[in-house]
């Protein structure tokens, strides 16, 4: 299944009280880039949930974050007075080491973990386990979508590399053409110039033009190739690496075979092949 690496989750999950947010927002990456955000008095869940992300998703940068609502209407917000003038204090005392320092807001005081706390205190191995529950529905709900997204994708690369395989085959149907041309124009050269030349060294000539000009080679790996990356485009795993390698694949044969090209159409054929592969390599860029 061919997964793209874009992607956005949010689940909510109620729990005495208090809502549970999980929002998921994915982009593409080279590799697993994770950012994590939790409340202050949730941070020691940090690596199994972390652990529980990596073992859902291979790569992207994901930023996860967790957010507990109050929804009761009798909750009330403890405000931690010590630590907020704490807090400004040490903010004061590095605003005289800057120069014109940016001035903190109130409602950044607040935000600050710990200095409002709501009465609410659910069991903790309760609210673990709903964390982790909230957690997995956002993940499989990313996954969906990443998976939506990623099928969009493997038809757009299918239909180009159909496209790339027409050009191929048109090359190779033309190489028989090609070579008759490049004799035609050798024997209207040597007309011109008025030589005699024996029909067995014209054949040697041509022979070694041909050899010149051969590309059978580069078509038949451009070929296994296109073989190789349909079969890719099925496998169900990540596939972004093994795609961005092969364009690198692609590229090099399109370039060999261009400047073998000693014929218009053969050079607006690797041509048109080396676009499809830049538009290729960039769709593949945001494959998981």
């Amino acid at each position: 299944m061919t997964a793209s690496m874009t992607g956005f989750a949010r689940h909510a999950l109620e729990v005495e009280g208090q809502l549970l947010v999980w929002e998921l927002r994915s982009v593409n990456h080279r590799y697993l880039d994770l950012r994590l955000q939790l409340p202050e008095g949730l941070r020691e869940l940090e690596p199994e949930l972390r652990a529980a992300i990596q073992q859902a998703i291979a790569r992207g940068k994901i930023d996860a974050q967790l957010r507990v609502e109050a929804t009761g209407a009798d909750v009330q917000i403890a405000f931690d007075a010590a630590r907020a003038k704490a807090l400004i204090g040490a903010i004061g005392e590095v605003d005289h080491m800057m120069v014109n320092g940016a001035r903190v807001s109130p409602l950044e005081i607040l935000a600050w973990p710990g200095v409002l706390e709501s009465s609410v205190s659910p069991d903790a191995d309760a609210l673990r386990e709903r964390v982790l529950q909230a957690l997995r529905a956002a993940i499989d709900d990313l996954r969906a979508m990443r998976a939506a997204e990623g099928d969009v994708l493997r038809q757009s690369l299918q239909q180009r590399l159909d496209a790339f395989a027409g050009l191929a085959a048109q090359v190779r149907e033309r190489r028989p053409e090609v070579l008759q041309e490049q004799r035609e124009r050798l024997q209207a050269r040597i007309g011109e110039l008025d030589l005699t030349l024996d029909p067995q060294r014209l054949e040697q000539e041509v022979a070694l033009l041909a050899q010149r000009l051969d590309v059978d080679e580069e078509l038949d790996r451009l070929d296994g190739h296109v073989a190789a990356m349909r079969e890719i485009l099925e496998r169900d795993e990540p596939v972004g690496r093994r795609l961005d390698f092969l364009m690198q694949e692609f590229n090099r044969e399109a370039n060999t075979l261009s400047s073998k090209s000693h014929d218009l159409l053969t050079t607006q054929a690797a041509m048109e092949m080396k676009v499809l592969i830049e538009q290729m390599r960039e769709q593949i860029q945001n494959v998981e």
